[in-house]
């Protein structure tokens, strides 16, 4: 009775950290969403073409991997009958929002550390700032991507509808994912450098431009399916691509949600025991 006793009294303080954190973000909704269109803002102000950089870079990079994977790796071959491009631009614009938001996210608190001992707002939201800040570049892209889809033939479907679920998974993803960085960042510096090492890696095993079942064995790639980038990339492809349900993929989708409740389980935990001290570790 007492070792069960202990048991509840942890549990329910992990609950009440997590709902601390999600309270965090729905009472300050309306300053975040400000700071991350300051932030827009702010970026391209001194830039002739401004936001339009936000459309443009992606399309540049677009172009510079459809050449490598699609026409050099790929040779230009469909993909279960889909043209390369559009399985590729679908891939690779849930890769670049989880990429540049991963990385932007995960240097936020040190980044504005001044900022916030000056204001009266919690660190927590830092991170949902960058979410939000890189969501214009993201639906511009899943603009593009679906237009490359009714193009080519590809019309909606029942499937489309998953959308709303895998980008759910996304930000649910991100933020947690997010809130674990910057604080690591904060309490070692060297972690934001191991992140992007660690990122350059997992964008070839993402599958974001290229066909791994090409490439690995049925075992390789039952581990490489653990992946919770790639659970993503490759819900958007069963979605817009109508291939499959997420419900078909039970196996997949519980290890994508145990993964996140312990990154929304240990993020949490380390966030709130040190955020009170963030100002000396900077």
């Amino acid at each position: 009775m007492y070792s069960y006793s202990i048991l509840k009294k942890k549990e329910c303080f992990i609950v009440n950290k997590i709902r601390l954190i999600l309270n965090e973000l729905f009472t300050y909704r309306g300053i975040i969403a400000r700071i991350a269109k300051y932030e827009d803002k702010a970026t391209y102000q001194s830039h002739y073409l401004g936001l339009a950089w936000q459309i443009l870079n992606p399309l540049i990079q677009i172009g510079i991997y459809y050449l490598v994977f699609g026409v050099g790796v790929n040779n230009g071959r469909s993909v279960g009958g889909v043209p390369f491009i559009a399985w590729m631009l679908v891939g690779i614009s849930c890769w670049f929002f989880i990429n540049n938001t991963t990385m932007s996210a995960s240097n936020s608190i040190h980044q504005k550390i001044g900022m916030v001992s000056k204001m009266k707002f919690p660190v927590s939201i830092l991170p949902a700032v960058t979410i939000v800040s890189q969501l214009t570049t993201f639906f511009i892209m899943l603009g593009i991507a679906i237009l490359c889809l009714l193009l080519v033939g590809i019309t909606p479907t029942l499937y489309w509808l998953q959308f709303i679920y895998y980008f759910g998974c996304l930000i649910a993803l991100l933020y947690f994912c997010g809130l674990f960085n910057a604080t690591m960042t904060v309490l070692v510096r060297d972690y934001h450098i191991m992140l992007q090492s660690l990122m350059r890696i997992l964008f070839y095993f993402s599958g974001a431009t290229w066909v791994l079942e090409n490439t690995f064995g049925s075992f390789a790639m039952r581990l490489l399916q653990l992946n919770p980038v790639f659970y993503i990339i490759d819900g958007f492809r069963d979605a817009f691509l109508s291939r499959a349900y997420f419900f078909e993929k039970g196996v997949m989708t519980l290890i994508f949600w145990c993964f996140v409740l312990f990154v929304a389980i240990l993020g949490t935990h380390i966030h709130v025991k040190f955020r009170a001290k963030f100002v000396d570790f900077v």
